[in-house]
């Protein structure tokens, strides 16, 4: 037990002085767990119960550093919050909301809307905090989950490993544990918290080796300054756990019976034993790699361990989900709903910062998105990028809140932020704005708002998101304010908002009617024309399907891209396509290397069409 928690004192003392660390280039850890909710961490943002999910050594990192009591990711799923730490640009501006898989929407006759396209990567133009670290000098890492189409070296990262590390599939989550002579996930000698009756040393852990590629990353990164990214696939469902002994400690901590019966868990609230035990080994993940800074020496800084010369930023990529089917995996009350809702539930997550010159244990209120983690590390580590580059970034440098100096979240010239806002063309179709104390929803099927007051005067009120006020006469100017600054945002961001379906039954305007698609001369060209006599044509794309042979074959989905050879080739992702002819005429160039093309088409009220996949001649 000394050897896990014992370094605690020391290292606030490392992390918690006044004065900066003497070489201008600390290292960079962004530690990334997957749907970790905001009430599934122990202590820290505890309203309610106490969680009963251990998790000793982000408690911990919180003793070192900051927690931010009111932290947000940037939208309620994965994908679209991992390409925003990327990029440091919200979803709505890059257009890139939700998972990935290259998919067309496919709604029902009965549904009046539908879901943008999103393509089967994330746009290879935009700017990287890897691209832009890398090039100061920084070893750049990516061992885990990726999920935003390619992989990571396609993004700045010089060495990855996209493993899943011990999270995988079982054939039998109530036996099929890890045992000491495991060939792949060989239980450790050294036993760890937590410390029971049962198991009075600790608990075994198996091989991760996910956690292990990153040790040695670290470790071979000697005289270079890093950044690494660390992303658990952990605690995304499957809900499961090969640590038998860990399982066993929480079903008798939650009083279940062990082993568990076969068969979905039922009971509600945080009950769950095999996700206590994913998220306690998320935290065992995360006190390797502190334990690791503390014993390593700073090259770049003699007489220093890295523990005093690294910035760990600790965060999920979305709210907690809540059930999978008939499987209760946990609970993020008071926080209404969970992962893919733009609620409280969806969106606010634990968000932990410690590192040089961070003052030791504090807490802070102010609103912080994980948005703003590329513009504090660009300060961080003397970091510069293009002009053009910085003013795409839509969060702001909390490096003065982080050190002290400050304690609200300012711009450049002053200016205190007092909102943030989120778009999620999907699920329930929503963008909403936190402003203050209140929180505000456009309702894009509808055209309808609901506003929720969080708090009164910084006090909690109706965090549960129970009571709408937008019909209450009394908070017709907060609807209007919020709503106006809402729908500023989506437009300067060019948001993509849902389109309307040209298969609803029962629509009143007329939708744009395609043709056949054709090929120029050589096939160097495809064109669609459009019905003269119907709708015109607003905006149009063009997808690009490659031969079988530049790299994926037959029944090659989205997830298989990172294979193909040639990077100058936008592969499925959307392409401007030129609208002409009065608005009735589509054409695009076709590469050489393009086997088939697909046209997508917005007309002028707002239908959005697809071709067929139609294969040059």
């Amino acid at each position: 037990m000394k050897s896990r928690w014992g370094w605690s004192v020391c290292a606030a003392l490392f992390f918690g002085g006044a004065t900066a660390v003497s070489a201008d280039q600390p290292n960079i850890i962004i530690f990334y767990v997957d749907d970790l909710g905001w009430q599934d961490v122990e202590k820290l943002n505890d309203l309610d119960d106490p969680c009963p999910y251990e998790t000793p050594n982000l408690i911990e990192l919180a003793k070192l550093g900051m927690n931010f009591s009111q932290g947000y990711s940037p939208a309620p799923t994965c994908a679209p919050s991992r390409a925003a730490i990327l990029s440091g640009q919200h979803p709505a501006q890059t257009r890139y909301t939700h998972v990935t898989a290259a998919s067309i929407p496919k709604p029902r006759k009965d549904q009046e809307f539908q879901e943008p396209f999103l393509g089967a990567y994330f746009d290879l133009d935009h700017l990287t905090l890897a691209d832009a670290l890398r090039k100061n000098g920084y070893r750049t890492g990516h061992y885990g989950k990726w999920h935003t189409g390619l992989n990571a070296s396609a993004y700045g990262f010089e060495f990855f490993n996209q493993t899943r590390g011990f999270h995988r599939g079982m054939g039998d989550r109530t036996k099929d544990f890890a045992t000491a002579d495991d060939r792949t996930y060989p239980l450790s000698k050294k036993r760890y918290p937590p410390v029971s009756e049962d198991f009075p040393k600790g608990i075994r852990y198996p091989y991760d080796e996910l956690t292990e590629e990153a040790l040695n990353f670290i470790s071979d990164s000697k005289g270079e300054p890093f950044f690494l990214n660390l992303c658990h696939w952990m605690v995304h469902w499957p809900v499961l756990t090969r640590n038998g002994e860990l399982l066993e400690y929480y079903c008798k901590k939650l009083g279940q019976p062990f082993p568990p019966k076969k068969g979905d868990m039922t009971l509600e609230g945080q009950q769950n034993p095999y996700f206590a035990a994913m998220v306690t080994s998320v935290d065992w993940s995360l006190g390797r790699v502190m334990d690791h800074l503390k014993a390593t020496d700073d090259p770049r800084n003699p007489g220093k361990k890295l523990i005093e010369t690294t910035y760990i930023f600790f965060t999920s990529d979305n709210g907690g989900a809540e059930i999978k089917g008939r499987e209760i995996i946990s609970d993020n009350f008071p926080l209404k709903h969970g992962k893919k809702y733009s609620d409280e539930g969806g969106i606010r997550v634990p968000l932990v910062v410690a590192g040089p010159g961070i003052p030791a244990g504090k807490e802070s209120a102010t609103m912080v998105n994980q948005l703003d983690f590329f513009p504090t590390i660009l300060n961080l580590t003397a970091t510069t990028i293009p002009t053009e580059a910085q003013a795409k970034l839509s969060g702001l440098d909390i490096t003065p809140v982080l050190k002290g100096e400050a304690s609200e979240v300012a711009d450049e010239k002053g200016n205190k932020r007092n909102s943030l806002f989120w778009h999620f063309p999907h699920n329930k179709k929503r963008a909403a704005i936190r402003k203050g104390d209140f929180k505000l929803y456009r309702h894009f099927e509808t055209e309808q708002y609901s506003l929720y007051r969080l708090y009164k005067n910084g006090e909690l009120a109706d965090l549960e998101e129970k009571v709408d006020l937008s019909g209450n006469p009394e908070f017709a100017s907060v609807v209007e304010e919020l709503s106006k600054e809402l729908n500023r945002m989506l437009e300067e961001t060019r948001a993509e908002l849902p389109y309307r379906n040209p298969g609803f039954n029962g629509a009143t305007l007329p939708s744009a009617r395609l043709k056949t698609v054709s090929f120029g001369s050589g096939g160097t060209t495809a064109m669609l024309p459009l019905d003269p006599d119907g709708p015109k044509a607003s905006e149009a794309w063009v997808l690009y399907h490659a031969k079988e042979d530049a790299g994926h074959g037959k029944g090659a989905k989205s997830t298989d891209f990172n294979k193909i050879g040639d990077p100058e080739i936008a592969y499925q992702v959307k392409v401007p396509a030129s609208v002409g002819g009065g608005g009735h005429e589509i054409t695009a160039p076709v590469p050489k290397e393009v086997d088939r093309v697909q046209f997508i088409v917005v007309d002028e009220n707002r239908f959005c069409h697809f071709s067929p996949i139609t294969r040059k001649p």
